[in-house]
């Protein structure tokens, strides 16, 4: 194999494990944005909650599923992982949930930052290739005029 198409092997190999970072890294930022809406819906929902006492209400069973339920209290339990309940209330509820929100958005801004960066670095491959002379042809210019 010709030492060029060999160097063009490798930046096609090079190229596809950039594109398959990208999709990832897309992919982890789609999650993560998903994550802060239902959070962010959580939060509202908190407030149908306030002074409601006393009243039926809907609660979620599973995915598109209700009970008509009659809220006896404001009192929350809340996972705090590893199936461990705390009993909280609404407020300190939704403080634990905006410092939930703030982390997932701080992971956005790095996720998209990475994704910035793997851009820099594909330009910066595609930078340092050989340009087209369009004097010269395919390859390095040999007649000493620069491609603008």
């Amino acid at each position: 194999m010709e030492p060029n198409e060999q160097e063009q092997q490798e930046l096609y190999f090079k190229f596809a494990m950039y594109e398959k970072q990208i999709r990832e890294m897309q992919q982890q930022i789609e999650s993560v944005e998903n994550g802060i809406v239902d959070l962010t819906s959580l939060n509202f929902a908190m407030d149908e909650l306030v002074g409601n006492t006393g009243k039926e209400i809907y609660a979620p069973l599973g995915k598109g599923i209700f009970v008509k339920a009659k809220l006896i209290s404001e009192e929350l339990n809340v996972d705090i992982g590893n199936g461990n309940l705390v009993k909280k209330n609404i407020p300190d509820t939704k403080k634990l949930i905006l410092e939930q929100i703030k982390k997932l958005e701080g992971i956005k801004i790095e996720l998209e930052n990475n994704l910035e960066q793997l851009g820099k670095e594909i330009n910066g491959m595609i930078g340092n290739q050989e340009h087209e002379c369009q004097h010269c042809g395919e390859g390095e210019c040999t007649c000493g005029h620069e491609e603008e």
